[in-house]
């Protein structure tokens, strides 16, 4: 089957995580015989914010993490629109413009392959009228990356035609380090966005890591000068961009991380748990969450990792794990056992053959 997947970008992922999910998904559907083609904007946003801040990501050390992806860019929507010729299922992501959106719908109506929109953000709740703005008349259904998600698609009309489609651990990168090495303090790996969990970040990270005697590594983009005094306050050492591909060596180094999650998807999306877990720990390092409700049974809160539902709790649970290799060992444990049975880039991929398979 030749797949194509319309993308914001496959080569940054500068402040675009869903590029860390589609690189794996598209290798493994690559892996299992099926011809993927990814098409992405040659001036996207995350690519062209990639290099105000940094050279030119390198393709060699894109192409020997992900050998079976080839992106190709287009400069123009009609270009686009030549490049899903002999598609026999077209996936089109949210961070997309409308119009271009629009004209593959109408090209559906011409042609004779499926076409799926993919929607994996908050802005369905946040902001509604921007995911209003899209025409997806010609489309034959939604992937929605949670059931919270799926269920705001079908107020809107699409019941019986939306897909809950969770991300994953892209397994072929994300593991953990064949030579263990020492390990010291914790890491944080996010983007500050917008601030709407700046209070979040003191209170259940910055905070109970200095109160742990924990050194704490920050890596991520979009912090402004505010937030980076809070981190200096607290004692945190900022890193800046890290390429997602070198996550896992980051991981290695540390003996915690931490997930607080945006608002978004504590209130309005809960049961999402965005892909940060799902690396952490498919890199087999130990995991404290701040509180978010896992309504899906994704995992197995308290043994996949550990929940803390305030920031002395978080404390408590941050010095445990330090000081406790037979705590530290029954999480990585678990939570590798948990990726490797359910939610792996080949779990998804073989849903979504099997969701295909149904239009």
């Amino acid at each position: 089957m030749k797949i194509v997947y319309v993308t914001h970008s496959l080569r940054s992922c500068w402040n675009h995580g869903n590029a860390h999910f589609l690189r794996g998904v598209l290798s493994e559907l690559a892996a299992q015989g099926h011809e993927v083609l990814s098409i992405e904007a040659e001036a996207n946003w995350s690519l062209q914010n990639l290099l105000l801040e940094r050279e030119a990501p390198s393709d060699t050390a894109f192409r020997k993490s992900y050998p079976l992806l080839k992106p190709v860019t287009y400069s123009a929507e009609d270009e686009a629109l030549t490049l899903l010729d002999g598609a026999d299922l077209v996936m089109v992501h949210e961070w997309n413009e409308p119009s271009l959106v629009a004209a593959i719908g109408r090209a559906r109506a011409r042609g004779s392959f499926r076409l799926l929109f993919h929607d994996t953000h908050h802005r369905a709740v946040s902001d509604p009228d921007a995911i209003r703005r899209f025409d997806l008349d010609g489309y034959d259904g939604v992937l929605a990356f949670g059931a919270t998600l799926a269920r705001v698609y079908e107020g809107w009309g699409w019941r019986g035609r939306v897909h809950v489609w969770h991300e994953a651990a892209d397994t072929r990168v994300f593991r953990p380090p064949e030579i263990e090495q020492a390990r010291g303090g914790a890491v944080w790996i996010g983007n500050w966005g917008d601030g709407e969990r700046s209070e979040e970040l003191e209170s259940m990270l910055l905070a109970p890591a200095q109160r742990a005697g924990l050194p704490l590594d920050i890596h991520g983009v979009r912090y402004p000068e505010h937030a980076l005094v809070m981190l200096r306050a607290h004692g945190a050492r900022y890193h800046g961009w890290l390429p997602n591909m070198r996550t896992p060596q980051v991981f290695a180094r540390h003996l915690v991380t931490v997930h607080v999650p945006r608002r978004f998807y504590t209130t309005h999306l809960p049961g999402i748990p965005t892909i940060r877990v799902f690396e952490a720990l498919a890199c087999g390092i130990p995991l404290v969450s701040a509180e978010w409700t896992d309504s899906e049974g994704l995992f197995t809160p308290g043994e996949d990792y550990l929940v803390a539902r305030d920031g002395g709790e978080m404390l408590r649970h941050l010095r445990d794990v330090a000081n406790d290799a037979g705590l530290r060992a029954s999480l990585v444990r678990r939570g590798l056992a948990t990726i490797f049975a359910r939610h792996t880039c080949r779990h998804r991929a073989d849903e979504l053959l099997k969701m295909t398979a149904t239009l």
